[in-house]
């Protein structure tokens, strides 16, 4: 008996001393693992909300940007549609997961079949020089964030656009648990239904502008969930992205201020994306979950139209800071510091880390990461220190890389031609210092060709 009682008290310390999975995930000083919303917006660019350009009309988001920390220097890893995408995911470059462009799901097209699928797992683009062979699809074996935050006992849903591969490759084989609007497409035909072509998402749908059907789906997952497991929501919009289809009431109130043609049907896209920020939001508050959850809002890449203070975007040039440079908001309450405006140099890279630690786990065990956690930063407001520099990429043109760091950034081209440009000193970077500053352009050229070398692209370089 005397035995069986230490056996018991044993088991008990240990129970203490070795905490279960789950247990040892509750790390956070609250003892209690936030829910996280992250919202994710396609083409956006980085001045396209009221508070940086008067034109739009975005109280939700001005009003996000400002409870929280508005990263202020904030870039996309390969500014285009899947790249941004996969890397988000998995915290891995584009450059290392091989994804260095978008998919080009068209129908019956570059290997897809009418319904955007295909059995070929990379493609070549012929106005690329360097001929690089691009992945299909983002790989089953790559550790994605809902994958990592489900082992920490998050329940994980996604909704809306994908764009890393068809229907084997979908948000639920990635670590979700469930996925609502997720097609095969990297872009809706109309924001109107019927929405996509060759498709059965949404089919029965007659009236909802596309924006707010994804944010139905969303609300409907907040108002309805009643577990005790926290929860990450990706809702990952189509919107801004073409086509230009403002919601028709809103298109309406923008003509009526003046506005014309794609111009107001583009104002009235930011607006119903604001809509959806404020309505998520909203809900959070009914549903007494406001106090717990993490908001954060994202864009893939520079918009498609002008992106001013910045050259570039979209369309052209867009490793230039139009097009890769891209508004980022977080907001954790009771954590990170109302009208926070944050300069670090940050990119999508260390959204996987930061992701990760947040909900208590272990950065460290996840081989191949490129980004570093943000906790710190985002707790304390504080000054990062990198380290290194942050390298854009990217398999369409001449231009293909860049390399930011502190003030510097060099551009990289395939022809073998670069320019260097004093971010600090000219935010629109339009005097080229390569020739009048060769030591500090020689200095980043050989961080990138030592940085080519490690991701294991250096047979497509221009500057090795």
């Amino acid at each position: 008996m005397q035995k069986k009682h230490l056996l018991t008290l044993a088991a008990m310390l240990a129970a203490v001393i070795i905490p279960s999975r789950a247990e040892d995930a509750k790390t956070l000083a609250d003892g209690k693992q936030p829910n996280i919303v992250l919202l994710f917006v396609d083409d956006w660019g980085w001045a396209d909300f009221h508070a940086r350009n008067p034109k739009f009309e975005s109280p939700n988001i001005d009003q996000l940007m400002s409870d929280g920390i508005d990263f202020t220097q904030a870039y996309i890893a390969c500014p285009t549609c899947s790249p941004s995408r996969a890397t988000l995911l998995t915290g891995q470059h584009p450059a290392r997961l091989r994804i260095v462009r978008h998919i080009p799901t068209a129908p019956n097209k570059d290997g897809f079949d009418q319904f955007g699928r295909t059995d070929e797992e990379f493609h070549t683009l012929k106005t690329d020089p360097a001929n690089f062979p691009c992945r299909n699809w983002l790989p089953l074996e790559k550790t994605t964030y809902a994958e990592a935050l489900g082992e920490l006992g998050y329940y994980n849903y996604f909704v809306g656009k994908w764009h890393l591969g068809h229907e084997p490759y979908h948000p639920i084989h990635q670590g979700f648990d469930s996925q609502a609007g997720t097609s095969n497409w990297g872009h809706p035909s109309n924001y109107n239904p019927p929405y996509f072509k060759n498709s059965d998402v949404y089919k029965d749908e007659k009236e909802r502008y596309l924006t707010d059907k994804l944010t139905d789906e969303s609300v409907e997952f907040l108002e309805k969930y009643d577990s005790s497991q926290p929860f990450m929501l990706s809702l990952w919009y189509y919107t801004v992205h073409g086509p230009q289809i403002g919601r028709k009431d809103y298109v309406k109130h923008f003509e009526e201020k003046g506005m014309t043609g794609k111009d107001a049907h583009y104002a009235a896209m930011v607006k119903s994306l604001d809509d959806s920020v404020g309505r998520i939001r909203e809900t959070l508050k009914k549903q007494q979950l406001d106090q717990n959850t993490i908001v954060i809002l994202l864009s893939d890449q520079g918009g498609t139209f002008e992106n001013p203070p910045f050259h570039g975007g979209k369309k052209s040039d867009t490793l230039y800071e139009g097009g890769a440079r891209v508004p980022f908001a977080f907001y954790w309450p009771g954590v990170t510091k109302q009208g926070s405006k944050n300069e670090n140099i940050v990119q999508s890279t260390d959204l996987f880390p930061t992701l990760v630690e947040i909900a208590g786990g272990d950065v460290s065990k996840y081989k191949d990461l490129d980004g570093i956690s943000l906790l710190d930063v985002i707790r304390e407001d504080t000054t990062l220190d990198r380290g290194e520099p942050i390298y854009g990429y990217r398999a369409y043109e001449d231009l293909y890389a860049s390399v930011r760091e502190g003030d510097w950034k060099l551009l990289a081209y395939r022809s073998g031609k670069v320019k260097l440009y004093n971010i600090a000193k000219d935010i629109s970077e339009e005097k080229d210092l390569a020739t009048s500053n060769p030591e500090k352009a020689e200095e980043l050229r050989k961080k990138l060709a030592t940085w080519e070398q490690s991701m294991g692209v250096e047979k497509y370089s221009g500057v090795q």
